[in-house]
């Protein structure tokens, strides 16, 4: 399997004929319907829709943590890499190299300090971090004075953005963040989500998040929203009232 990073112009993230089927006969749902979207890079694009429209499923999708239906026509690509049909163990050294995430329930591990938690899937690539980059997003983070503490001594939001740093750290290509403010207060939500877009408009990192918040998606560059399974429209530039709005007429309709 061949990797690069993105070339100039190659979305970030692409997918073309994507199926996600679940169950059987009157117990069919139909999660994805032929969804085709990309992604820029080193844009924030938050994904939204009604409960039940997919979001999840096409996040999990894309970061190849779920397998799509069978189809021929199928593409999932991140960067130049096509990813649809590589076996497991090629997506799990595809996605170690190449892929953060970010999740609602953090998963730091119990037992390691933050600042091994931080370094932790690095060290499991046989890799070391560059130093410059680390302290930056420690000290941008406001985490240098809790690098020696477990996670149960930090608040949720101190988790949080050790989770976030563990996510940049490797400078991957792209960052799926399912949900990331949605165990925060509203004061660590807000810190977090200016700091994913920190990281896309003033690194370069692409960042993909799933959220049912139109707050959190007022932070983002684009919004993609899906109903039943499909797209069902987009956003740039989004505001608090505009997405507001938009969710309104997705469930009205």
């Amino acid at each position: 399997m061949t990797t690069s990073t993105i070339p100039a112009g190659t979305p970030a993230v692409a997918t073309r004929n994507l199926f996600k089927t679940y169950g059987k006969g009157e117990a069919t749902v139909h999660a994805l319907n032929n969804v085709s979207v990309d992604f820029e890079h080193g844009k924030f694009t938050a994904i939204m829709g009604p409960s039940g429209s997919g979001k999840s499923t096409l996040m999990q999708t894309l970061a190849t943590l779920d397998a799509p239906d069978r189809n021929p026509q199928t593409i999932i690509r991140i960067g130049g890499t096509e990813l649809y049909g590589q076996k497991d163990n090629q997506l799990t050294e595809f996605r170690r190299e190449h892929v953060g995430f970010i999740f609602q329930a953090f998963n730091l591990v119990p037992t390691l300090t933050a600042g091994q938690n931080i370094d932790l899937p690095l060290g499991l690539a046989g890799k070391k971090p560059d130093p410059i980059w680390r302290d930056y997003l420690v000290e941008t983070l406001g985490l240098t004075k809790r690098l020696s503490h477990r996670p149960e001594q930090l608040s949720g939001g101190q988790q949080q953005r050790v989770a976030i740093v563990r996510a940049l750290l490797s400078r991957p290509d792209v960052v799926f963040a399912d949900e990331p403010t949605g165990n925060l207060d509203s004061n660590s939500g807000t810190e977090v989500l200016k700091l994913l877009r920190t990281a896309a408009n003033e690194h370069q990192q692409t960042i993909l998040m799933v959220t049912h918040d139109a707050h959190a998606a007022s932070y983002a560059d684009r919004v993609v929203f899906l109903k039943d399974g499909a797209i069902a429209g987009e956003m740039l530039k989004p505001t608090h009232d505009a997405v507001l709005n938009a969710m309104g007429q997705l469930e009205g309709e």
